[in-house]
């Protein structure tokens, strides 16, 4: 028989842990680690020369812009508070928020902004967006919050360019160690990289933004995507990015799993080498967009998940792709370009594409090959992984490519750097046309909506005519989650910023 004295101690204890539990109860629940997965680990840690996606979605919870898009695409500020064109749209300042810091616990002072743009623009850095930045004539630092941007001529797209992370504000005392160190004022600090192991980021307490929802991001690669819906499934995973639609459309299936999909303004595309024969034959190039069917490669590469597409991707300026050069496929218009072309009896050529990004370019090469056949050119299919293909494909080294390549909301920083003559990626396109130049510098200067509406319709319809590139489809952006993960909103352009809003219930 229990004594008296140990029943009222056990009573007592019992009490005290009813108290305890209730306090617990009532106080708020601790931010606890984000666990993440994705199967295609980033390439490198240089913000200004990444071009991968897996890259800058990483880069983009580190590093912070000027300005950012939001979900909706508009500018908002982002390490900039305000920003003022004047002198006719020759002077751009930029008012620096005072309270930005870097992870290191240094102010983003307007040093560090021009120090940055200055590495931008030279070309020895070979940045992904130099081209982007060319108007900028100097960068005025008046005092340590101001920044003064002097102008060569008006630029109407220069803030949706300052938006991307390949501008991103880095300290100018670390530019040295850019490469292999991240420091940057963005939500999260990254701890440590076992490059296509994982990624260990903790949340930045000096960060403008405001508290971060999470404590850190641990981010697994894992071998594929299946494997993250299995890892999702067993409640190992909280968040994921995904890439693969087929694996995507079978999230919603799970009672435990939330899918977040959104029509991206990335696009998918067959990329010719026109500096490569029969390819500079614009009757070949013109072939082969006449004997794609692109609503056929989107049903069974990317399972009807999508749409069809022109160059231009964005709402605001993307017209009807049936008003576009050949886009109903024409098997025989295709053949007659043949005949009269440079290589009527068809020819040989290779295609690269990467492995893992996105996870759909060997369906999609697989399903042009069978369409190419029928106009004599045969594809000889060349996979690789991600880093070999961003090499191969930086320097144009490919008859012909098979890309996801990112969009923006703004004709200009998405082609520009591609389609100038000043373009610093026109290697990767090896082309360029007097009109397409033209057009894209007056879209440039132009501020009237309309009337830049106008003038990139005509960019796009003598593109799509050109045919130095076959567009094919956009995709949607991906990611899937444990229904206790709250707060993540998408975007059009894939970005991941949102889990900077996250909380674990």
């Amino acid at each position: 028989m229990m004594h008296w004295t140990n029943t009222k101690r056990l009573l007592a204890g019992l009490a005290v842990a009813t108290a305890l539990s209730s306090i617990a109860l009532a106080l708020p629940a601790q931010a606890a680690s984000l666990r993440m997965a994705w199967s295609q680990d980033a390439t490198g840690l240089d913000p200004h020369k990444q071009t991968a996606f897996s890259s800058l979605r990483l880069l983009e919870l580190i590093y912070e812009t000027l300005v950012r898009l939001d979900a909706d695409l508009n500018v908002v500020p982002a390490v900039a508070d305000s920003w003022e064109f004047t002198d006719g749209g020759l002077t751009l300042t930029f008012k620096l928020n005072p309270n930005a810091k870097f992870s290191d616990g240094a102010q983003v002072k307007s040093a560090d902004v021009k120090a940055s743009f200055e590495r931008l623009l030279n070309e020895e850095t070979a940045a992904a967006a130099r081209s982007n930045f060319l108007s900028i004539a100097s960068i005025d630092t008046p005092d340590d919050t101001t920044v003064v941007f002097k102008l060569s001529q008006p630029d109407a797209p220069i803030l949706v360019a300052m938006a991307t992370i390949n501008a991103a504000v880095v300290p100018a005392a670390g530019i040295g160690t850019i490469e292999t160190t991240a420091v940057g004022s963005g939500p999260f600090k990254l701890d440590s990289w076992s490059p296509n192991e994982k990624e260990v980021l903790s949340a930045n307490a000096n960060w403008a933004g405001g508290k971060v929802g999470v404590d850190g991001i641990t981010i697994s690669v894992l071998p594929d995507e299946t494997a993250i819906l299995a890892s999702l499934r067993a409640g190992q995973t909280d968040f994921a990015l995904l890439n693969d639609p087929l694996v995507a459309t079978l999230v919603p299936n799970e009672p435990n799993l939330q899918l977040n999909a959104i029509p991206g303004l990335a696009y998918n595309v067959l990329q010719l080498n026109p500096a490569r024969k029969p390819m500079d034959d614009l009757k070949v190039r013109q072939a082969i967009s006449c004997a794609v069917n692109r609503q056929e490669v989107l049903d069974t590469a990317l399972v009807g998940e999508g749409k069809v597409t022109g160059p231009l991707t964005m709402p605001a300026y993307a017209s009807d792709p049936n008003s576009l050069f050949c886009y109903t496929q024409d098997v025989e218009k295709a053949k007659q370009l043949m005949a009269e072309s440079s290589s009527p009896d068809g020819f040989t050529a290779k295609v690269i594409a990467a492995t893992g990004e996105p996870p759909v370019a060997s369906s999609e090469a697989q399903v042009l090959q069978s369409q190419l056949a029928a106009i004599g050119v045969k594809l000889e299919i060349e996979l690789m992984e991600l880093n070999v293909y961003v090499d191969r494909w930086l320097a144009g080294d490919f008859d012909m490519a098979v890309a996801q390549n990112g969009g923006r909301p703004d004709p200009y920083p998405m082609y520009n750097r591609y389609f100038t003559k000043d373009g610093n990626l026109q290697k990767v396109s090896n082309f360029v046309d007097d009109e397409l130049d033209s057009l894209l510098q007056q879209g440039r200067v132009e501020t009237d909506v309309a009337k830049r509406k106008e003038i990139f319709q005509k960019f796009e319809a003598r593109l799509a005519e050109l045919s130095p590139w076959i567009w094919l489809s956009t995709s949607n952006t991906y990611t899937a989650q444990l229904k206790t993960v709250k707060g993540f909103v998408p975007s059009p352009t894939g970005t991941l910023f949102g889990l900077s809003a996250v909380t674990i219930e």
